[in-house]
């Protein structure tokens, strides 16, 4: 996908509702999330979808976005506080509790998601209807996305080969990223994203797998000397994100509330989602560029040797899953397909964008 039109796309999301009449306020909605609000998600979806249900609303609805965890807790903790309503909705990585819902694993494969972030989310959402919606059955579902590349950021030169893995102490934000993280040799820590700069900034980390996306809210073209990516359109790793309210909540509202919400879910947020996460990706990649930290893509020789180690998790997951009594291997297949899907919608996607001027109305 050329992020040159993510923009346009945007602004298609931002102006498809009309403005309702204004109203007095019935509802404040408290949202929470976990990252820097100049985050990209933060800033290209979290807070716009905020101020558009409050505009859609009629001014009915109020929505407060609370970042980096305000309202108490940890990240890992966001599923359960939206759950029993300490939160009434926020951001949340399923990923964050290792086993708890094992089947979104497959949307975190190595090399089954694709580098655009739109696309791989519009492949999130259809997936998650597919699959996932009694595991969430106590959560009401907003969006589910990923984000784009996921690339390692370190200290000192540049990875060049696989070999270069081994030893290093690297972030690991999920577990299927920490396997492919040890068939390369390295270790891997678990971490949310809170808590990286520190842990490099102390030296417990030679770097980490994020993406460039939490370039600039995280500070690692400070903290870090150098960023490696693989080569083609798939991303070595991904995060499987919701977007989602307390179930009691939703159900609370009125009729024509609970419209405007629908109207600002599913595909279509998912979706907007995944732009977010790409136009933030493009900023973290100007401010890398602007650092004098090195950028590597790895050769397409060396990214086959990933790819490979790659597929080995993969038969290993599926295995995995087959013993717990899902069917792995249609797991990730349904994933795969809904991957290709949305590349077919590509270029309905673009001729859509495309159609809408830039606007940060």
């Amino acid at each position: 996908m050329n992020h040159l039109l993510k923009s346009a796309a945007l602004a298609a999301l931002l102006t498809a509702t009309g403005t309702l009449s204004a109203a007095a306020q019935e509802v404040t909605l408290r949202f929470q999330h976990f990252v820097s609000p100049k985050a990209g998600s933060a800033t290209y979806f979290m807070e716009p979808w905020a101020r558009k249900v409050e505009k859609d609303s009629g001014g009915r609805i109020k929505v407060e976005i609370y970042p980096l965890m305000q309202l108490g807790g940890k990240a890992p903790d966001q599923y359960d506080l939206i759950r029993d309503g300490a939160i009434d909705g926020g951001w949340i990585i399923p990923g964050y509790q290792p086993g708890r819902f094992p089947e979104t694993e497959a949307i975190e494969l190595p090399f089954v998601s694709l580098k655009s972030a739109e696309l791989s989310s519009m492949a999130a959402w259809e997936f998650t209807q597919e699959h996932l919606m009694d595991d969430f059955a106590d959560i009401h579902i907003l969006a589910a996305h990923t984000h784009g590349e996921g690339l390692v950021h370190k200290k000192g030169e540049p990875i060049r080969q696989v070999e270069d893995f081994e030893g290093l102490k690297l972030r690991a934000p999920t577990r299927t990223s920490t396997l492919l993280l040890e068939k390369m040799g390295a270790t891997p820590v678990g971490l949310p994203v809170p808590a990286f700069p520190e842990a490099l900034s102390k030296g417990v980390l030679d770097g980490g797998i994020i993406t460039f996306a939490m370039s600039p809210s995280l500070k690692l073209d400070e903290l870090t000397d150098a960023e490696t990516d693989v080569a083609g359109d798939r991303s070595f790793y991904n995060l499987y994100f919701l977007w989602a309210m307390n179930k009691a909540k939703y159900d609370s509202l009125p009729d024509d509330l609970k419209e405007v919400i629908d109207r600002n879910s599913g595909l279509m947020a998912s979706r907007w989602s995944g732009i977010a996460y790409d136009m933030g990706d493009d900023d973290g990649v100007k401010v890398i560029a602007a650092s004098d930290n090195a950028v590597n893509v790895l050769s397409e020789e060396e990214t086959t040797k990933i790819t490979a180690l790659g597929d080995e998790v993969v038969a290993d997951w599926i295995a995995e899953m087959d013993e717990k009594g899902f069917d792995g291997e249609k797991l990730v297949a349904d994933v795969k397909a809904a991957m290709e899907h949305a590349q077919d919608a590509a270029p309905w996607v673009d001729a859509q964008g495309a159609a809408y001027t830039i606007t940060t109305e």
